[in-house]
């Protein structure tokens, strides 16, 4: 389907709220961000929302009531083939009993049973979205913005940022993807009061063409690979959270309008995995014959140690160039990885690269009889998936697929 026409079936909400009634507030930005974000969606040269359904709320519009209205609202206009954008920046957190909650513009704080019945209960919220029948759903919070302001407070009665929890309770059914700005013991930082949420200030520049994208789209998972180390090199303090039940990497907005634009992260990366093993019996047949059929048929592309090294250039050139050009590496280990010194090399080089750039890229994968009691520190450190055990060995390839289809992450 053409890019534009499949977007007539997108809808967005956008809520920012930055002064409240009861409870102290939020800086300008908050609610600038919102409408900066709106703006985007519905830019036919950015996002290419159509106008009438991207609907922003701020400040005094954001009441309980009206929030579940218009949550309510989607209900009607929505089927299999949408696309619902749910953006919140406000006070969020949980309450003395633990649930979660957002804080809309009338949350009273004045004690727990009434905030409580003031503010949008994380029950509300699931049950909302549980009844939007939207196809492709991306829910985005980026509530807790105390960070670097002495003068902005958690409000009485909240503690800490939106349980992850509760973000993973939310993907329930196929299709749902929830993107927090931060973890539930962190802040979402801002870096003065007239300024975004770094947060926002990177979700604004991937919509605006920053994180590239293909066939003229930006997609939920290369939102979130652009968004996390950028976040977290600006404030290592900060890991926003990704929580997702997908079976694709879905559409969210158009990149440039639909002209594509710069390369996305993920397109910087020719391989999706450079595969590192043990070049005997019988690891090299299971390798070929097994793992990287299946590898190749579940979408990955695949690059495999001494098949992609230039012939008469030094093996060591060709092992760095594979591995910085893969967005990760594989190493199969069993016994005959552990007794060969350039296998021992790669995973090292691997290793450290990752560490250079703060992403967990190294993944090992068992093949054959060893023990954690055999491994180097390094390799022991790390969650090993026995792909040859005879229970769960398609449990955990499933697994590697997963972890290989999946975005980048910040150590």
């Amino acid at each position: 389907m053409d890019p534009h026409e499949q977007l007539a079936e997108a809808h967005a909400l956008i809520f920012g709220v930055s002064r409240y009634r009861h409870i102290k507030g939020l800086p300008a930005g908050t609610r600038n961000g919102a409408e900066q974000l709106a703006a985007a969606l519905s830019d036919p040269h950015l996002g290419g929302y159509d106008d009438e359904q991207v609907r922003l709320l701020v400040d005094h519009q954001v009441t309980r009531q009206r929030v579940l209205e218009t949550l309510g609202e989607l209900q009607a206009c929505t089927g299999p083939e949408s696309t619902v954008f749910l953006y919140f920046a406000g006070h969020g957190g949980q309450l003395a009993d633990g649930s979660a909650c957002l804080l809309t513009v009338d949350a009273d704080n004045a004690d727990s049973d009434t905030l409580a019945r003031t503010s949008v209960s994380g029950a509300q919220l699931a049950d909302a979205l549980t009844a939007i029948p939207a196809g492709r759903m991306l829910v985005i919070f980026d509530c807790c913005h105390a960070g670097g302001l002495g003068a902005v407070d958690t409000p009485l009665g909240v503690t800490g940022g939106l349980p992850e929890t509760y973000c993973q309770d939310l993907v329930a059914g196929r299709g749902r993807v929830v993107l927090a700005s931060a973890r539930s013991d962190e802040r979402s930082w801002l870096p003065d009061s007239n300024s975004l949420s770094v947060f926002t200030q990177h979700l604004l520049a991937a919509l605006r063409g920053a994180a590239g994208g293909s066939e003229g789209w930006l997609r939920a998972w290369d939102l979130f690979e652009y968004i996390q180390p950028r976040v977290t090199g600006d404030r290592p303090d900060q890991h926003p959270v990704f929580k997702a039940e997908l079976e694709e990497n879905f559409p969210i907005a158009l990149c440039l309008g639909g002209q594509g634009g710069a390369p996305a992260a993920t397109e910087d990366y020719p391989y999706d995995a450079y595969l590192s093993y043990a070049d005997c019996e019988p690891d090299a047949s299971w390798v070929w014959d097994q793992l990287v059929p299946q590898l190749e048929e579940a979408g990955l592309r695949i690059a495999v140690s001494g098949d992609v090294e230039d012939p008469g250039v030094f093996r060591v050139v060709g092992v760095e160039r594979g591995i910085t050009r893969a967005r990760r590496t594989v190493a199969v280990l069993s016994a005959a990885y552990l007794a060969d010194e350039m296998t021992g090399f790669i995973d090292s080089l691997a290793q450290t690269r990752g560490l250079e750039q703060g992403l967990a890229q190294l993944l090992p994968v068992r093949f054959g009889e060893i023990s954690a009691e055999q491994l180097p520190a390094r390799l022991r450190m790390l969650v090993a998936l026995d792909l040859g055990h005879r229970s769960r060995g398609r449990r955990n390839f499933n697994r590697l697929v997963k972890a290989l289809h999946a975005p980048l992450v910040v150590q």
